[in-house]
């Protein structure tokens, strides 16, 4: 059921692309090219997290907003230069070698702007899910790839790399929204607790908290797959 509205929504943002696709063709645009701005637009989400973390104050989250925009658009950039690649007939073994390295090098630098934010402004535990998130991203992508490697299509799980960034993104762009039009306010405490359990940030930190876990669960899940795989006979 996920996977087919997962196809369908894939097809929608094709169509909406394909014009620029084809111009990008006519130009002569590369899908490297299209990668390594897609890692350029990463690098600037990472920034903005950094000069929110070292400008704004606490409970300012206009910048969380303003990079998970960004974030976005860097995962658009990883849909159009497949696209290209598959209709301008440029697939290649090195191509796709080449958007993987990246792929991972845009998701860890990601990561490094929100660790920094967070432990920038005091959110440790939010910070310490990041990290813990940023490690499951990374080995859902590497058991999926040492396990075809061995000759297993191991592609099972939630939390793929399409599935990161959208709930990475929505969540900091629903943040920075719940900021600009409701301030940051509003904070829910209760007594046997040393944190708060609600405030503006929560917005973007509880799916962080969400993916660290299901990010992780993949990983074994996908193990656990090429296990049973590669054991059968």
């Amino acid at each position: 059921m996920a996977s087919s509205i997962k196809d369908q929504l894939q097809q929608i943002v094709y169509k909406i692309i394909n014009p620029f696709i084809k111009l990008l063709i006519k130009l002569g645009i590369t899908p490297n090219m299209i990668t390594f701005l897609g890692l350029l637009i990463n690098i600037a989400a990472t920034a903005i997290l950094v000069y929110g973390a070292e400008k704004a104050q606490r409970n300012d989250f206009r910048y969380i907003g303003y990079a998970g925009f960004t974030i976005l658009l860097a995962g658009l950039m990883d849909m159009v230069d497949g696209r290209l690649a598959r209709q301008g007939n440029m697939s290649n073994d090195y191509g796709a070698l080449f958007d993987s390295v990246l792929d991972r090098y845009s998701e860890l630098i990601m990561f490094l702007g929100i660790c920094y934010y967070l432990i920038s402004h005091d959110y440790f535990l939010s910070s310490f899910a990041a990290f813990i998130a940023m490690i499951g991203s990374i080995m859902v992508s590497y058991t999926r790839a040492r396990a075809e490697a061995l000759g297993v299509n191991c592609s099972v799980g939630i939390m793929q790399r399409p599935e990161r960034i959208v709930l990475v993104g929505v969540s900091a762009i629903v943040c920075g929204l719940i900021y600009h039009y409701y301030g940051a306010h509003y904070i829910k405490r209760v007594n046997w607790l040393p944190f708060p359990i609600y405030e503006t940030i929560s917005w973007f930190t509880f799916p962080i908290f969400i993916l660290a876990l299901s990010a992780n669960i993949t990983a074994v899940r996908r193990l656990l797959f090429a296990k049973r795989e590669l054991l059968k006979d």
